[in-house]
């Protein structure tokens, strides 16, 4: 399986402005820049996408644990905080922190975290990514 997306620039790094376009048009010339990056501009940005696809890959990666022991969650919701460091000279992405909201109606506080921290470990976002990854995991 293989999927693509599309990003297309134009200007200088500060001042011009791209677009995004992913392979099921999800995203359809979404606007990116200088300002939706590293300011508040309108737009999104690398890292705020990056977050959308751990906690999305990390939550169905979750759902297909707990079906595979016999459970089905009433909801799963998980938030993604990626870190970016501009210490270093390089900006680097050094951590992507995992908020976990669980109703699982009868599951055991021992089950889910051993099926929550076997998620993290398993995603392939997770395995992807060369940040510190952490999580936060609260059945409701």
């Amino acid at each position: 399986m293989k999927r693509t997306a599309t990003a297309v620039w134009n200007g200088n790094g500060k001042e011009g402005k791209g677009n995004l376009t992913t392979q099921s048009t999800t995203l359809n010339k979404t606007q990116y820049s200088y300002n939706s990056r590293f300011e508040e501009g309108v737009g999104t940005n690398p890292e705020e996408l990056i977050a959308a696809a751990h906690a999305g890959c990390y939550t169905m990666a979750l759902a297909f644990a707990l079906q595979g022991a016999g459970i089905t969650p009433e909801e799963l919701q998980t938030t993604s905080e990626i870190t970016l460091d501009p210490s270093s000279g390089a900006p680097t992405i050094t951590k992507s922190h995992l908020t976990l909201k669980a109703k699982i109606p009868g599951i055991t506080q021992e089950k889910f975290l051993e099926l929550a921290k076997g998620a993290e470990q398993g995603c392939p976002v997770s395995r992807v990514l060369k940040a510190e990854i952490t999580l936060d995991a609260t059945l409701l």
